[in-house]
């Protein structure tokens, strides 16, 4: 996965409460990555955990405050 799909994607769960559904609750890093390939990204569970690890508490703060908790994403392996 480029930084360009990963921020797409960080995107696109912000903006998308149908993929904000699918996603809540889910903690398995493949099982985010099925998500993300189902809805048009192209990533690797490396790849997620690296970028999530990459991602600033501004982002993860903004992302929040648009009503979708991001603890779905602290993702710790397959």
């Amino acid at each position: 996965m480029s930084e360009e799909q990963f921020k797409a994607f960080w995107e696109a769960i912000q903006s998308d409460s149908a993929l904000q559904q699918k996603l809540k609750g889910v903690s398995d890093s493949a099982a985010i990555v099925d998500i993300a390939e189902e809805a048009g990204f192209t990533i690797s569970v490396e790849e997620l955990q690296t970028s999530q690890d990459e991602l600033s508490e501004d982002e993860l703060l903004e992302g929040a405050a648009g009503g979708f908790d991001l603890s779905c994403l602290n993702v710790g392996g397959g």
